[in-house]
């Protein structure tokens, strides 16, 4: 550059040289921001798959925690139909038991009075 009178003389070739420095490294800012802008976008939707894995993943395992708690509720309610079965049988089995008890100690009450009859007429006899 040459200065003359204060005003500043620009060399042609030099500002052309200039000029075509900055459109030949346009293209590579161009090129560096269209990468910057797909490489954000890649990151966004790689972000939003992320995204939508944790919120599938969460939605599994509240599924898989109810399914549990189904499962938990249906053992409890099955557990407490075995308890009152078992326990309807046990009364069954008792009062069972208590009526064949009863039958034979009637049989053999029946038995003891006829025994006694026939002891009780025996004894009349030998008087």
């Amino acid at each position: 550059m040459s200065h003359f009178l204060g005003k500043c003389i620009v060399n042609k070739d030099d500002a052309l040289d200039v000029i075509d420095e900055i459109i030949a490294k346009m293209p590579d800012e161009l090129k560096q921001a269209k990468w910057v802008k797909e490489e954000r976008q890649r990151i966004l939707v790689e972000a939003q798959k992320e995204a939508e894995e944790i919120v599938k993943e969460a939605e599994n395992r509240i599924i898989s925690m109810i399914d549990e708690h189904e499962i938990t509720r249906k053992a409890y309610e099955k557990k407490v139909e075995i308890i009152e079965n078992a326990n309807e049988m046990a009364r069954e089995i008792t009062q069972g038991t208590n009526d064949y008890a009863d039958n034979v100690l009637s049989e053999v009450e029946t038995a003891l009075e006829q025994a006694l009859a026939v002891i009780q007429n025996n004894r009349k006899e030998l008087k």
